[in-house]
């Protein structure tokens, strides 16, 4: 089943959206992460809930936007899912991208938060807040630049069609 034209155009409108919201969220909590100079406890820990806040409201809806939209757009359009290598390599981001988000540096990012709410400036102490604070950058930030090479792959389509096995 294929979707008219038209209707194809609002489908890549909002996956564009999807994708801002996604990458453009991914790319700011990755990088405020390193520039957090609270000086007093509730300015950590409302920096640190600023951040949650962009996770929660506009890093998760852009991705499940784009993994819908994407479902969307390889089951209703011509492009496919298995028809060119770089429409896979997205696809591998993606799942990567929503799986790890969700697991790892989601719960990294609540447990900032958390602990921030109870022990302030002192959870630069705590080895528990320096493990999460150090692997959300780390991690955080590969996942931002992985996003943004999603970016590039999808504007300059550098692979071709994969080949049709002949059995």
């Amino acid at each position: 089943m294929q979707i008219h034209f038209h209707n194809q155009k609002w489908l890549k409108a909002f996956h564009v959206l999807f994708v801002i919201m996604w990458v453009g969220g991914a790319i700011t909590l990755s990088s405020k992460q390193f520039f957090i100079n609270a000086a007093s406890d509730s300015e950590l820990y409302g920096i640190l809930s600023t951040l949650h806040y962009i996770d929660i409201f506009i890093i998760i809806p852009g991705a499940m936007g784009c993994l819908i939209t994407g479902i969307l757009y390889s089951s209703l359009t011509n492009w496919g899912w298995f028809t060119y290598k770089w429409i896979i390599v997205k696809w591998i981001i993606c799942l990567y991208g929503v799986i790890f988000g969700t697991y790892p540096l989601g719960p990294w990012l609540e447990n900032l938060v958390d602990i921030a709410k109870v022990q302030g400036l002192a959870s630069y102490n705590d080895l528990q807040f320096i493990h999460s604070l150090t692997m959300s950058r780390l991690f955080g930030t590969f996942q931002a630049l992985t996003l943004v090479f999603a970016c590039f792959i999808s504007s300059l389509k550098p692979w071709g069609k994969l080949k049709k096995l002949k059995i």
